[in-house]
């Protein structure tokens, strides 16, 4: 099943985090707090505007973001565990050093 957002919402599957901590000391389950960061799977096609217009998102699929602990509304789709959050949600999109080399 194929789905896609509306307007200015983006579905986000969470990056699980590491289970070990630097110092090897191993994170229980129970301990662990859900990831703040993720993968955007799929975008809307941009938020109306007042006049009408339609302003295009900032993200796109692919992209690495970090959101808010209690952002977004959980949902399962093709049972997978996903996130659909507005973009306004997101508070950054993470950068890789080789796409940063890129760009200069």
């Amino acid at each position: 099943m194929a789905f896609r957002p509306l307007h200015d919402r983006v579905v986000v599957r969470r990056v699980e985090e590491d289970t070990k901590t630097a110092g090897g000391i191993i994170i229980p389950e129970t301990a662990k707090e859900k990831p703040m960061q993720g993968e955007v799977i799929a975008v809307g096609n941009g938020q109306i505007q007042e006049d009408g217009s339609v302003r295009t998102l900032d993200v796109k699929a692919g992209d690495q973001v970090l959101f808010g602990k209690w952002s977004g509304t959980e949902v399962k789709i093709d049972g997978e565990d996903l996130l659909i959050m507005k973009e306004s949600d997101i508070l950054g999109v993470i950068e890789t050093k080789a796409a940063s080399k890129k760009a200069a």
